[in-house]
């Protein structure tokens, strides 16, 4: 059978704990770390954890849909990079467009020719980046109907057709499934049709946002689709613990194994 590493969000679970100490305790119950940002934390203090890092944010600043933008994307995202080597990231997430508190910094409801030309430009560059690093950048899908309105390309089939036009080893899809469910479902579906284009699931339940066995989504079927199209990459908990977050990340580890 083939093994899934997992991980959890140090943002979302043990909340009522600092950073370093969310850290740990993720870490103790043999769960691989996902941060978000990097710029307002201590990664030599998270370095030290011993923990195994499996993803964070790879850029700062930008959307990748306008020059400027993705100007700035790839600027950041080559800081972000520098980071990584602190921690020894693999992958780095980025989103097509900017997010503050959630929401898209300079909303777009209708997209364009050009949006599409100039996101597949700046991910070329940035798999270049990536290639030189050893470090991939997945493009993470988001819904725009709860969490992140007006921000373009963000459904998974606009990630996937991304990712596949760039066609570069080192950028790949930041398949969330939480995001998926609310705008599009048909999950274990499109799990096959992601394929090697996939470099990270994350999951969380619908609706709630929580741990599976919360909502409505059967994450032990996503579990076999995964093994059947040979996946043995990471699997993220980006999600509220709906109670105790030990019991929380147990009942995810329990959907996976």
């Amino acid at each position: 059978m083939t093994e899934l590493q997992l991980a959890a969000c140090s943002e979302m679970v043990f909340t009522d704990l600092p950073i370093l100490d969310r850290v740990k305790r993720i870490d103790e119950l043999g769960f691989a770390v996902e941060i978000w940002s990097w710029h307002d934390k201590d990664l030599q203090a998270l370095a030290r954890t011993g923990a195994t890092f499996s993803s964070m944010t790879g850029y700062l600043h930008g959307d990748l849909v306008d020059r400027d933008g993705a100007e700035e994307v790839v600027r950041t995202a080559e800081l972000s990079i520098k980071a990584a080597e602190t921690l020894g990231v693999p992958r780095l997430n980025l989103h097509t467009a900017e997010l503050v508190d959630g929401q898209a910094a300079r909303p777009r409801y209708r997209t364009t020719g050009d949006m599409w030309l100039t996101a597949g430009r700046a991910l070329e560059r940035i798999g270049d980046l990536g290639a030189a690093a050893n470090v991939t950048f997945c493009v993470e899908n988001l819904n725009t109907i709860v969490d992140h309105p007006g921000v373009p390309l963000a459904r998974a089939k606009d990630t996937l057709a991304l990712v596949e036009a760039v066609a570069h080893p080192n950028v790949k899809m930041m398949l969330d499934l939480y995001h998926a469910q609310i705008g599009e479902g048909n999950l274990v579906e499109l799990v096959r049709r992601c394929g090697d284009a996939i470099g990270e699931i994350q999951v969380a339940d619908v609706p709630g946002r929580c741990e599976p066995g919360t909502g409505e989504i059967h994450y032990p079927a996503i579990a076999r689709a995964l093994r059947e199209i040979g996946f043995s990459g990471t699997v993220g908990l980006e999600a509220w613990a709906s109670g105790d977050s030990t019991v929380a990340l147990e009942r995810f580890r329990q959907a996976f194994s």
